[in-house]
């Protein structure tokens, strides 16, 4: 029998903390979430490991450590509203509904977005909506968002999804810029997002989100 509790603390204590990341509710939300339950059944024994879980169809679930990281820069308050793009089986969108006010869980695979319905109700977390459309679009229909997170990497963000974020608010993004990868946080003021560097991680580039080739005569 897996004691999954357990391997929660050493995935904290080895993953997470080593990386910078002490802010509480992170740490609280990290130890208290069951990664194992969102993941599929053959993958529960590797949810801890500390790397990208394929989740196939060019998706992941993004290793602890960068979205713990992802998290401690954005700084999610409790009256805000986030949009989680690509929130798979619902692990982040869970983990961010303990800090924000609501989520919505964006995904466009339809068997992963009821299955996080389920999972999602089943494990307490009321304050998620989970949105089923492609997820270039976001999710207008609830926005604007005081925070958007991106659970895979891009080399490409729609103008959709930068739209849906409030004057004042912040979007967390791995950008893929050929074999290295880097986190960065965009603030939105009068309309311009400007971006700060946060950290360099790594994960595929999710569909939809790949570099738009250049237009050649």
């Amino acid at each position: 029998m897996i004691d999954y509790a357990q391997r929660r603390t050493m995935m904290v204590d080895t993953q997470v903390r080593p990386s910078d990341v002490t802010k509480f509710p992170i740490i609280d939300a990290m130890l208290r979430v069951p990664r194992e339950a969102f993941v599929p059944r053959p993958l529960r024994e590797a949810a801890y490991m500390g790397e990208n879980l394929d989740l196939g169809a060019g998706r992941v679930l993004l290793e602890p450590r960068t979205l713990a990281k992802m998290l401690d820069a954005l700084d999610i308050r409790g009256d805000e509203l986030v949009l989680d793009v690509g929130s798979a089986l619902g692990y982040s969108a869970a983990i961010m509904a303990t800090m924000a006010e609501a989520v919505v869980a964006l995904e466009e695979d339809e068997t992963m977005s009821s299955e996080a319905e389920d999972l999602l109700m089943e494990h307490g977390a009321d304050n998620v909506i989970v949105h089923t459309a492609p997820l270039t679009g976001g999710a207008p229909e609830h926005g604007p968002y005081d925070v958007i997170a991106i659970e895979g990497a891009v080399q490409h963000l729609p103008e959709a999804i930068t739209d849906q974020l409030k004057d004042g608010g912040r979007i967390a993004c791995l950008f893929m810029e050929g074999a290295l990868g880097v986190v960065r946080i965009g603030y939105k003021s009068n309309g311009k997002i400007t971006w700060r560097f946060a950290f360099n991680a790594s994960a595929p580039v999710l569909p939809g989100f790949e570099k738009k080739p250049a237009f050649t005569l």
